[in-house]
């Protein structure tokens, strides 16, 4: 495990690698990282080729909705230009079979099921290309995830409820690139926490900025206070996959409603689990 300084001279652990060895995975270790702190990062997970691939998928399904988007043309998901390079689109999963073929990546699955729940459901996907050409000077904006403001109405200390993974494609190893920034163990506090104050606070002491290699994977609890990070220069650079994962008995998010009925018919039979029975065509019966 590593350790970077974080704002007034902090260090707090923030890596830690995959499990290779005979134990379980997540292994004990993992468990009480992930529990403490409310994250986990997995660095180097994927492997460099893999990372490529994914990196040469993402920028043709960026220049292509970026076309339709700015034609105004109706199509799957949502994308948001950011810029003249910078884009993040919603709803990845039909963009590209490496995008859906990651969704239970068997690397990553023990991890899902061994975290959030023995028989998870997708949630979203996303996808991140910015740049600091198009970004410098942006602030942070910390936040938690979940609908109804993060479920703030089943707090204090909001429960495990999603649990989000995010893959940096490219390298993150130094700091000022939009690296994600998190406030470790935020999750668990009891008291409601003013977005005012995290405001001023920056990148002060008790912030841990996560810089590491491409293919890491930084996985996260949905009330965890996170942000992305500032840019720093015009140079830096963040491209990012991300993935959520919810409870079998939650309905929480309208990607599952974005895509065509096609999508969801023609999915292999274990992977149709991770989606709700009635968005095939018949509805499937079941349960998780």
């Amino acid at each position: 495990m590593t350790q970077r300084k974080v704002g007034n001279g902090t260090t707090a652990p923030q890596e830690t690698r995959p499990n290779t060895g005979t134990d379980a995975v997540p292994t004990r270790a993992e468990r009480f990282f992930f529990e403490n702190n409310g994250y986990l990062v997995l660095e180097s997970f994927l492997e460099s080729d893999h990372v490529s691939a994914l990196l040469d998928a993402l920028y043709r399904a960026a220049q292509r909705r970026r076309k339709l988007q700015e034609q105004e043309f109706p199509h799957t998901g949502i994308t948001t230009l950011m810029g003249e390079q910078s884009t993040r689109l919603f709803y990845i999963l039909d963009d590209d079979p490496l995008f859906l073929e990651l969704i239970d990546w068997p690397a990553i699955w023990p991890y899902v099921t061994g975290l959030l729940n023995a028989r998870p459901h997708h949630h979203a996907s996303d996808a991140i290309i910015e740049h600091g050409s198009d970004l410098v000077g942006r602030g942070l904006r910390w936040h938690i995830d979940g609908i109804d403001d993060g479920f703030r109405n089943l707090g204090p200390q909001i429960p495990l409820l999603q649990l989000k993974i995010g893959y940096y494609l490219n390298d993150m190893t130094q700091s000022g690139q939009g690296n994600l920034c998190v406030v470790p163990g935020s999750h668990k506090t009891p008291f409601a926490v003013d977005r005012e104050d995290l405001q001023r606070w920056g990148r002060s002491a008790g912030v841990t900025e996560i810089c590491a290699p491409a293919g890491t994977a930084i996985l996260f609890h949905n009330a965890l206070w996170h942000s992305a990070g500032p840019f720093t220069s015009k140079h830096g650079q963040r491209t990012m996959l991300y993935y959520a994962y919810e409870h079998p008995w939650m309905i929480a998010s309208q990607e599952h409603w974005g895509y065509p009925g096609e999508f969801y018919n023609r999915l292999p039979p274990a992977r149709r689990k991770l989606f709700h029975g009635f968005l095939f065509d018949p509805p499937e019966q079941r349960w998780g």
